[in-house]
């Protein structure tokens, strides 16, 4: 790799490389861990987000997603309408198949949709990022951090969406609201006259394999599944893996491996003890969801409570907010792939926060 390539990779993976740096730091700081790092990583989200990247990217190469985007345009009587329409699929979505799933279909249907009108995508796919995390907190398979503290705190799956449910129904209002003041009513123009071939063949495949492997995933081998998809493609379409965006998997590997060795450190862990009472728990979660990603913040303080509800609502506010609140927020702006992305998504998310912090407090304590 010459030194132009390697500079440019370093400008186009700035998350990456100071990911890895960060590394390097936690490891001087506790060389006795490094022999753990590892066993950090957590293989199945690896493997499940691999498999998803597979999928979606067959899908987007297929040309299905340009041929739903099309049908949208000839449907929709304006860019509000299409609008509410893929934020409310991305609520839904992610209610039942996680909100990393949901973004990995809404997100490259909202870039072939742009595609063929020629308007800017980073509006849309920074409110359903905000939809993802919205929709994902209502049920306990929403998202990862709801797997985890339904199964710690023993509640049934009815018991936990009902606990759930009044921050979901005021929060998916309030969206839903936003995205009707925030998309004109102007009439969506297609700039193409045709919407392109599809690859008929891959599409199918494609579409056969998405509920095997979900449902693989949820029975807890995403790991054998992953592999699985990754042969079938290595064999019969190579041109999938080429396009395959590996660096979006370091990235993760990566966020696991710091926020853990983070968390571990003796005063972190110290600190995180003396946070049981349910209002320190609430702003706790939020805040430590913002530094390190709700999915770990919930993993560090779930040992330190037994106050499931207050925990849940605080991790998954907690996603809105700054980028590294929630993995998803992280996925939308990657398959986004706009230099700058992030500032807008700022200005939107961080509102979010603070109205959906206000929200889930008034539930909780008012």
């Amino acid at each position: 790799m010459s030194f132009t390539a390697f500079a440019a990779f370093i400008q186009r993976e700035k998350l990456a490389v100071g990911l890895l740096a960060l590394l390097l730091v936690l490891c001087l700081i506790a060389p006795d861990q490094i022999t753990h790092i590892p066993g950090l990583i957590d293989a199945r989200t690896i493997a499940a987000l691999g498999g998803l990247l597979c999928l979606t990217t067959a899908l987007d190469l297929s040309g299905g997603l340009r041929w739903a985007a099309a049908r949208l345009i000839d449907h929709a009587a304006s860019q509000r309408t299409a609008a509410l329409a893929l934020v409310a699929l991305t609520v839904i979505a992610a209610m039942f198949v996680t909100n990393d799933v949901a973004l990995f279909i809404a997100v490259p249907l909202t870039l072939n949709l742009s595609r063929l009108t020629g308007q800017s995508s980073v509006r849309l796919v920074i409110f359903e990022a905000l939809a993802a995390n919205t929709g994902s907190l209502l049920t306990p398979i929403g998202n990862p951090q709801n797997l985890f503290l339904w199964q710690t705190s023993g509640v049934s799956f009815a018991a936990f969406a009902v606990a759930m449910a009044p921050l979901a129904a005021v929060l998916t209002a309030g969206l839903l609201l936003a995205t009707w003041l925030a998309f004109p009513v102007r009439r969506l123009q297609s700039h193409e006259v045709e919407a392109g071939r599809t690859d008929r063949s891959l599409l199918t495949a494609a579409l056969l394999l998405y509920p095997p492997f979900l449902i693989a995933v949820n029975a807890g081998w995403a790991v054998p599944a992953g592999l699985a998809l990754l042969v079938l493609f290595l064999i019969f379409r190579t041109g999938v893996l080429a396009r395959l965006d590996w660096a979006l998997l370091l990235v993760f590997a990566l966020m696991f491996v710091d926020l853990r060795l983070l968390a571990g450190l003796p005063t972190v862990s110290h600190v995180l003890s003396g946070l049981g009472e349910p209002h320190r728990l609430y702003g706790a979660a939020i805040l430590l969801s913002q530094l390190i990603s709700n999915v770990p913040a919930a993993i560090a303080l779930e040992p330190f409570t037994h106050d499931w509800k207050t925990l849940s609502y605080g991790v998954n506010i907690g996603g809105f907010g700054l980028l590294p609140g929630s993995l998803a927020n992280l996925i939308a702006l990657r398959l986004l792939g706009q230099k700058g992305a992030w500032r807008s998504f700022h200005l939107w998310s961080i509102p979010a926060l603070i109205l959906a912090a206000a929200v889930g407090y008034w539930l909780l304590f008012g």
